[in-house]
């Protein structure tokens, strides 16, 4: 039985056109690094996890919409709101923002919903308040587990290939969490522990491919003669992987889609990051992880 060869076999240069998929990968670094400034002087649309604030567990008697509750905050011009629909119940979690410049939005929360919603029995359940030290300990603990994260892996790599490939692995995966930074950023989208959760998962997800192709590099360079074909054997890896790596990312990308699309507001953030994440972080594994050993390798001979 003949099978169908969705993507077939490739022979692209991929060591000669390092130098354009350099500087793409130079402007999305920028921005990243920009984006990141913005987030450590807190000017970026950062949720109340890293703001501080106050959060609301409440619940409805009867059935609330959460494009009503949007809506009834909209009129009532009442900014900086996140709401979280509890599934399978009537339960919301109502985060704020910006204690210190709306002392009195919980009492305004409360009196528009009992206004608002008198018939379907409101009531709050719980109430927390996010100081903004503990938010700035939580954004502290967030960078330090992507230093961690990103540690462990030159270890990794270190270890099981050798320390160039576990220096180029590290720097892709930066230039992929990067990479989805700088694009919430520019779209304004609020980064919270879910966003954290998403860069961490597509640094994994990134990493994975990657070794992919080490891997096969390695297998490759047993049977190279001299030093001078190493360009040779990344290019040839690199599209004797190329099926398995596009096909395992268009699988990937139609489940994460699919929570994009039909997942609703309390997992846009979170499935927007991983969607974006997955397709700069199989870029980076084809184009950036690969020619940066070689590079390295060219100028260390």
């Amino acid at each position: 039985m003949k099978q169908i060869e969705i993507i077939k076999d490739t022979n692209i240069d991929f060591i000669k056109q390092r130098k354009k998929v350099f500087v793409i990968s130079a402007i999305i670094v920028c921005l990243g690094f920009f984006a990141f400034i913005m987030v450590w002087l807190g000017k970026a649309n950062l949720s109340v996890d890293f703001t501080g604030g106050i959060q609301l567990h409440i619940r409805f008697d009867k059935k609330v919409d959460i494009g009503a509750l949007r809506d009834v905050f909209a009129k009532n011009d009442i900014k900086n709101v996140q709401i979280q629909e509890i599934s399978g119940t009537n339960e919301f979690l109502i985060k704020t923002k910006s204690v210190e410049e709306e002392k009195n939005i919980q009492d305004k929360i409360e009196t528009v919903l009992k206004n608002t919603f008198a018939d379907r029995g409101f009531q709050v359940l719980a109430t927390n308040m996010v100081g903004a030290s503990v938010g700035k300990t939580l954004k502290k603990d967030a960078l330090l587990a992507m230093t961690i994260s990103f540690i462990c892996i030159i270890i990794y790599i270190a270890w099981r290939f050798s320390f160039i490939f576990g220096v180029a692995a590290t720097i892709a995966t930066f230039h992929d969490v990067l990479g989805v930074l700088g694009i919430f950023y520019i779209l304004n989208m609020e980064m919270n522990i879910l966003f954290i959760t998403a860069l961490l998962t597509i640094a994994g997800y990134s990493l994975t491919d990657t070794v992919v192709v080490f891997d096969r590099i390695r297998e490759n360079m047993s049977r190279m003669k001299s030093k001078s074909d190493f360009g040779e054997v990344i290019n040839k890896s690199i599209n004797e992987v190329l099926r398995r790596t596009l096909i395992t990312s268009l699988t990937t990308l139609l489940a994460v889609g699919a929570i994009l699309f039909l997942g609703g507001k309390t997992l846009l953030d979170f499935s927007l990051a991983l969607f974006i994440g997955i397709i700069i972080g199989t870029y980076s594994s084809i184009f950036v992880a690969s020619p940066l050993v070689f590079l390295w390798r060219k100028r260390v001979r």
